[in-house]
């Protein structure tokens, strides 16, 4: 079944977590991506504004290099990248951005959870879906510029073992 598990806020400049979805799933595949997530959030400000990360049955992706999200790898791009653009419009209309700037300790914006909780029960039913979003501009603008597809030797060091890559993303 295709279908995200979580998301979450993360400023660019120093990878604070803002907000977060809460999370039910504890399985160990999900345990191993949430590491992948903290180690792509400390990356964020070196990658492009929209990338996926492929870690086996589960893509992180991120948009705006701010808005991730964990979802089962069958789960379809357009709506990921509908599902983080509605994410991050909300929380720009939210939240002011000196207000983010200045934030210093994490989850300071976790009564956000509440939109991302409804936002995330309505992309896991599509069918709920139908006059919400406009998919056709998404497919338009993943077509014209898709995702940059992160490689895991580029988080860089895992499990105490340096990675030979590193990431130096200049855009197409």
């Amino acid at each position: 079944m295709s279908m995200i598990l979580s998301a979450s806020v993360i400023r660019v400049r120093d990878g604070l977590p803002l907000s977060a979805s809460t999370d039910y799933d504890q399985g160990t595949g999900v345990q191993e991506c949430r590491k992948y997530f903290k180690m792509l959030s400390r990356k964020l400000a070196q990658l492009p504004d929209r990338c996926t990360l492929k870690t086996g049955r589960y893509n992180i992706n991120s948009l705006g290099v701010s808005y991730m999200m964990l979802c089962t790898e069958n789960y379809p791009n357009v709506l990921a990248f509908s599902f983080l653009d509605e994410l991050q419009k909300e929380f720009i209309t939210t939240y002011n951005i000196m207000k983010t700037n200045t934030a210093v300790r994490p989850y300071c914006f976790i009564e956000f959870d509440n939109f991302i909780q409804r936002t995330k029960q309505r992309y896991n039913n599509p069918r709920s879906l139908s006059t919400k979003i406009n998919l056709s501009d998404m497919q338009t603008e993943i077509k014209l510029r898709p995702p940059y597809q992160i490689s895991m030797c580029e988080l860089g060091p895992t499990n105490g073992v340096k990675s030979a890559f590193s990431v130096d993303y200049k855009g197409a």
